[in-house]
């Protein structure tokens, strides 16, 4: 079974509901975080792992997974004929040809599940680390701020935000890809799922590829770079670190306000400016902030790597 979305509370009542079933639930999507919660998988064995990637691609990811799909709060795209009648809705989500269930009673996909013939073939399994939230990279500050002294890491980039099919967003995985390896990646939001697959390696045990979570984590971001900031005593915008971050017409409209409100400088964002930045506001901004537009992945890593 696939579950899709942002909704935990459902995932738990999904796994509540499937367990001593024999059936395995993967997560997909945004739902990718469930996996940094350690007790969630020790209630819950048959949390198998993740399938597929953003929430753009879930119409062919839908149409090839073999087995039942319960749909939680998400961007729900318009499913195909071929694959409806194995897509079920859970609570605010829903869509005229698919068939909405109560979280407290998920039998109907689970019915729909024992039906399908679930994967009859292994598969290649890549293996993604998730769950660096700000408790989590701050407990090995130490080794952090000791690796940045002895010139191990020289840059940290914060690639976040969110993610679409507009032409231009391969700019950041092509940028991450293209990333020096004493260089480390913090990443948030739907737009990771660009890169979140790419093997980086670590620096020193240090993952290159730090995935602090999704949109509603950006928190954690701040408080490790402010944290980091103490550390050096000196402010954020002094820190070896560059935020590069992916433009749509979602929560990252209040994510990049905070971030001005905090002082944050030089910020890149793309593929296109937001919509609501007139000229004149994106001449102060520019002005005040340094807010700029990305330009190629090149001339950007040479601009912040100085």
């Amino acid at each position: 079974m696939l579950v899709s979305g942002h909704d935990l509370l459902a995932l738990k009542a999904v796994l509540e509901q499937t367990a001593g079933t024999g059936i395995k639930v993967c997560t997909h999507g945004e739902l990718l975080p469930a996996h940094g919660y350690p007790k969630l998988k020790q209630t819950y064995p048959h949390l198998y792992g993740h399938y597929g990637t953003a929430w753009q691609n879930q119409t062919h990811e839908f149409e090839r997974f073999p087995g039942a799909i319960a749909m939680t709060t998400n961007c729900l795209m318009p499913p195909h004929e071929s694959y409806k009648d194995k897509v079920f809705t859970l609570g605010p989500v829903g869509y005229p040809s698919l068939r909405h269930i109560s979280i407290h009673d998920i039998s109907p996909v689970i019915q729909k599940a024992l039906e399908l013939p679930g994967f009859t073939e292994a598969s290649e399994q890549k293996t993604v680390t998730t769950g660096f939230a700000r408790n989590a990279v701050l407990g090995v500050a130490d080794d952090v701020i000791n690796a940045v002294k002895q010139g191990d890491i020289r840059h940290f980039f914060l690639v976040g935000g969110c993610d679409g099919a507009k032409p231009g967003r391969n700019y950041y995985s092509d940028l991450v890809a293209q990333m020096p390896n004493d260089c480390v990646v913090l990443t948030l939001g739907c737009g990771k799922f660009r890169f979140f697959d790419q093997n980086l390696g670590d620096i020193g045990g240090i993952p290159r590829l730090i995935d602090i979570g999704q949109c509603n984590d950006a928190y954690s971001a701040i408080q490790i770079a402010v944290a980091l900031a103490g550390a050096f005593k000196v402010n954020v915008n002094q820190l070896p670190l560059s935020m590069i971050l992916s433009w749509y017409e979602q929560k990252a409209i209040a994510v990049l306000l905070t971030l001005l409100y905090l002082g944050i400088q030089n910020i890149r964002i793309g593929p296109t400016l937001p919509a609501f930045l007139t000229p004149n506001v994106v001449k102060l901004l520019s002005e005040k902030y340094h807010l700029q537009l990305i330009t190629t992945p090149e001339q950007d890593l040479a601009v912040c790597l100085g």
